[in-house]
């Protein structure tokens, strides 16, 4: 028996195969959970926008997962400073069957990709409609590397600064929903509203998608809070439940409100308010009671509420409601998290169990998350716009992104509306289209 044989005997004797065994599914899970937002995002736009909306989310999944293998993984979780991992794990080096904890290394590191995956996805839907494809592809490789891995270390890396200082995040509520709507508000006000809005309703074209969405993005949440327990055990059990009781409040609450406003509850306010308590339980997940988790979902979606009515009459073109849902929706439940956090279910006490100072350390952690992502989402789309335009020309507007950004329709009627089959067809096509500029340049 070789020296590689008995090492490899050596790290399988070391996981656990029920940890392992949940862990692989959990991951599965988790990677639903993006074309999951695509069905989500992709509903809640105008038919003509369909496919780059939901091109948004899968191209997250081609690039978010490469650069992730490459550096983003070395940079949130290999030993290094309390500010950003080390080069440790570049090129996955050193990363391979051995143990983590009770599972494979490869295994933890793949899991928190599909974090990073999603992450980066939920941008999409603050400026969606109007962004050109090629520099939302630039901005969320680089947003990836220089945003959402060092914010990864500073709350879950080993010697991550937040992490010493006892901030709490179980799942993602900072590093994923914080971080994600800090960025899309800046993205939204970077791009500027879309030609028509405010001047015309922009409805859902598909609510069933937006449905859809939302239940396939509950089902894989159990994946993304109970996996994150990262072993099939007693803390998975308490965050699984709290998956469902959280949003099962939080779309109890959103109905009512909907009830006292206007008497007739939407679908597609039901499915945001479902989201919007599932984001705001994340941080929360493995660290309160069941009870405490339904005081959540049901405290948590009411500024998401409000906040959402607000900014549809203000300038703010945020298309999807990325930040009320996400970024609001994280606060809410970070800080939460630190009101109704128990030592019995997570090992920490929070303020109702006689420990106020954890609010304070969760402020902390929200207001220093959302300076460095709001300025370093800007420094990289103004940097980007130097050298693309960020803004497709209104002509292309019109027409729909689909067309102009991928050649492609949702929805083919009869023979096909403009035929592309080589460079500079597209251009020509459109001269003579109503509301289309000539010569309205590349698609993107």
């Amino acid at each position: 028996m070789n020296d590689t044989t008995v090492a490899i005997q050596a790290a399988a004797s070391a996981v656990n195969p029920a940890d392992t065994a949940w862990m692989l599914v959990a991951c599965a899970m988790v990677l639903l959970m993006t074309p999951a937002l695509a069905f989500f995002y992709g509903g809640l736009v105008r038919s003509k926008n369909t496919l780059n909306t939901m091109m948004m989310s899968f191209a997250s999944m081609g690039v978010a997962g490469v650069l992730w293998v490459l550096a983003g993984y070395s940079l949130a979780f290999s030993p290094g400073s309390g500010w950003l991992g080390g080069s440790g794990f570049l090129l996955l080096r050193g990363v391979g069957i051995e143990p983590n904890g009770t599972i494979p290394h490869i295994l933890y590191m793949a899991y928190q990709g599909t974090f990073a995956i999603i992450t980066a996805a939920l941008i999409s839907g603050a400026v969606v409609e109007r962004i050109r494809f090629a520099p939302y592809i630039a901005f969320i490789s680089l947003w990836t590397l220089l945003v959402y891995a060092p914010v990864a270390h500073w709350v879950w890396g080993a010697n991550g600064w937040l992490a010493d200082l006892g901030a709490l995040d179980f799942a993602g509520g900072t590093v994923v929903h914080v971080n994600a709507g800090m960025a899309a508000l800046v993205a939204a006000l970077v791009v500027r509203p879309r030609k028509d809005y405010g001047r015309q309703a922009l409805v859902p074209h598909n609510v069933p998608f937006v449905l859809l969405g939302a239940g396939l993005l509950w089902f894989g949440w159990f994946g993304f809070n109970a996996g994150s327990a990262l072993g099939a055990n007693g803390k998975a059990a308490i965050a699984f439940v709290n998956t469902m009781l959280a949003p099962s409040a939080a779309l109890t609450t959103w109905m009512l409100l909907d009830f006292v406003r206007s008497g007739r509850p939407t679908a597609v306010g039901a499915a945001t308010g479902i989201v919007v308590g599932l984001v705001a339980v994340t941080p929360a997940a493995g660290f309160v009671s069941p009870l405490s988790a339904l005081a959540i979902g049901a405290i948590g979606v009411i500024p998401s509420y409000f906040v959402i009515r607000w900014r549809s009459r203000t300038r703010l073109d945020d298309s999807l409601d990325v930040v009320a849902a996400h970024g609001l929706g994280g606060l809410t439940g970070a800080l939460l998290t630190g009101v109704f956090a128990e030592k019995a279910w997570g090992g920490v006490d929070g303020l109702l169990a006689g420990n106020p100072r954890q609010v304070g350390i969760q402020a902390i952690a929200c207001l220093v998350t959302l300076a460095y992502s709001g300025a370093a989402s800007f420094l990289l789309l103004k940097a980007i716009g130097v050298l693309i335009p960020l803004r497709s020309r209104e002509g292309m507007e019109a027409v729909g992104m689909d067309l102009t950004m991928h050649e492609e329709e949702a929805y083919a009627s009869g023979e096909g509306a403009i035929l592309v089959d080589e460079p500079g067809m597209f251009e020509t096509a459109l001269d003579g289209v109503a509301g289309v500029p000539q010569s309205a340049g590349g698609a993107v």
